[in-house]
């Protein structure tokens, strides 16, 4: 294809691995014997050549050096690295055992591994870190249009220039209808191949929802003389889920989506083991500081000790969320109807409740509801009535993905934005707790916990 200087970084990366195994090799031995010149004689000789015999073979199979510009990053290299280096280990190992009557040592392989590793690596995040630069400057860049106006459009644009590193430069857009905001298109169907030929395009966006078939496949038709990559956009926003899977009804493709949540049950399962063995230990354990809090609550203002409103969790289900009440009797309810608190200088929020919010104490009740099946430990924070309508109305897809996991005492939005006093503000902290449902693990919910202790300690919390 048109100036693809990318072809030269299988046979570099090639090079640059086999020496980075050699060196590790050498190095080590060179470490553990003190000299250099029996290594090529047995019984080391023939475990060098195995060494650079599997690691050929793991190329040959894996094809670890062919990917796209997206994946072009240290994590993604030096995980696929590592994967590597231990199934490269895993052989050596086989062949240790089969090969009987001399005994390697352990010390030269552990320090010949960690060479290559560490040459591997560094090698790979220079080698990202420079493209990164190189690309952002405007070299070694494709050039793409996209065909078919509309949101998801805008949306890949938006992320290319989110990403300049990546070398993506935007040639314009391609319909026959004119865009109803007026911004100007670059052409329509009939113009583009000629404009696709003149301008050495790269790649070609088709955003489907926007495009019918014949427009489609005249597109890929022409991409192999005209020497460009075609890729097709699905609009799959609000309905693709975890879970979803590809069926084949002989060659046609059928996307498969769930009516219902599918849940991972191995991590459903340690995460309620979890939330109970958790809940529990903090309600025995904590009992005392429970009753000195209550008793200072109750002190300090007049009316109940515990707060209760009706929140929305998993699947729109609702129940009674509890927690230490920090406003004064009445007062969650203005002339205006129900409204948020709007921080620390809030005039219906008590002196005791202030300092309770700022270190998250006024949530400690709710342990009763994680034994109680309805919120877990960490989760996204359940909603109640008025802040469901006002996210429904804003952003009705992401606020239905956060539905699809049970609602917790802290979140990543809690520790990274706190309280959310506006429908803005209720947005941004949506943005943060999205990440959740995709990444949850047994040691994210850790880190999410000890994040959450530490806002707690500094008494920063919003």
């Amino acid at each position: 294809m048109k100036h693809r200087y990318s072809i030269l970084f299988f046979p570099l990366h090639v090079i640059i691995d086999f020496l980075s195994l050699n060196v590790g090799f050498l190095g080590a031995y060179w470490i553990k014997f003190q000299e250099i010149e029996s290594v090529t004689k047995y019984p080391y000789g023939s475990l060098w050549a195995i060494f650079n015999i599997i690691w050929l073979i793991e190329i040959v199979l894996v094809k670890p050096y062919v990917y796209p510009r997206q994946l072009f990053k240290s994590d993604h290299l030096v995980k696929q690295l590592v994967v590597l280096v231990f199934v490269h280990i895993g052989v050596i190992a086989i062949y240790w055992i089969a090969v009987k009557g001399y005994y390697y040592s352990r010390g030269h392989l552990i320090v010949a591994y960690a060479i290559f590793l560490l040459l591997g690596s560094l090698v790979r995040i220079g080698g990202v870190l420079f493209l990164q630069e190189y690309r952002a400057r405007g070299y070694n860049h494709r050039r793409y249009i996209i065909v078919g106006y509309g949101k998801l459009a805008k949306t890949i644009q938006g992320f290319y220039e989110a990403h300049p590193e990546m070398g993506f430069h935007f040639y314009g857009y391609f319909d026959d209808q004119s865009p109803e905001n007026g911004e100007l298109l670059q052409g329509n169907y009939q113009g583009l191949s000629a404009y696709i030929e003149a301008n050495k395009i790269d790649c070609v966006y088709c955003c489907m929802p926007y495009m019918d078939n014949s427009h489609i496949r005249t597109i890929v038709d022409n991409a192999a003389e005209a020497d460009y990559q075609v890729k097709l956009l699905v609009d799959f926003r609000g309905f693709l889920m975890r879970g979803t899977s590809v069926e084949y009804h002989d060659f046609l493709p059928v996307l498969n989506l769930s009516s219902q949540v599918i849940a991972d049950f191995r991590i459903s399962f340690f995460k309620r083991a979890f939330d109970i063995l958790f809940s529990s230990s903090m309600l025995i354990l904590g009992s005392p500081i429970f009753l000195i809090l209550a008793a200072i609550t109750k002190l300090t203002s007049n009316g109940p000790v515990i707060f209760a409103q009706k929140r929305y969790g998993r699947l729109g289900q609702v129940f009674t969320i509890y927690k230490f009440r920090s406003m004064y009797i009445s007062s969650e309810i203005s002339i205006d109807g129900l409204q948020h608190s709007q921080g620390e200088t809030d005039p219906r929020i008590t002196p005791w409740g202030g300092f309770m919010r700022r270190t998250r104490l006024d949530e400690l009740p709710q342990f009763v509801n994680v034994l109680l099946g309805q919120m877990s430990i960490v989760g996204p924070r359940p909603l109640a009535q008025y802040d469901v309508d006002a996210l429904m109305e804003e952003v009705p897809t992401d606020f239905q993905k956060i539905l699809t996991v049970k609602p917790g005492i802290t979140s990543i939005g809690q520790v990274k934005f706190g309280y959310a006093v506006s429908i803005e503000e209720m947005v941004q902290r949506l943005r943060y707790d999205l990440l959740y449902p995709e990444r949850r693990s047994f040691l994210f919910d850790i880190w999410i916990i000890a994040q959450t202790v530490r806002v707690m300690i500094q008494g920063r919390g919003k």
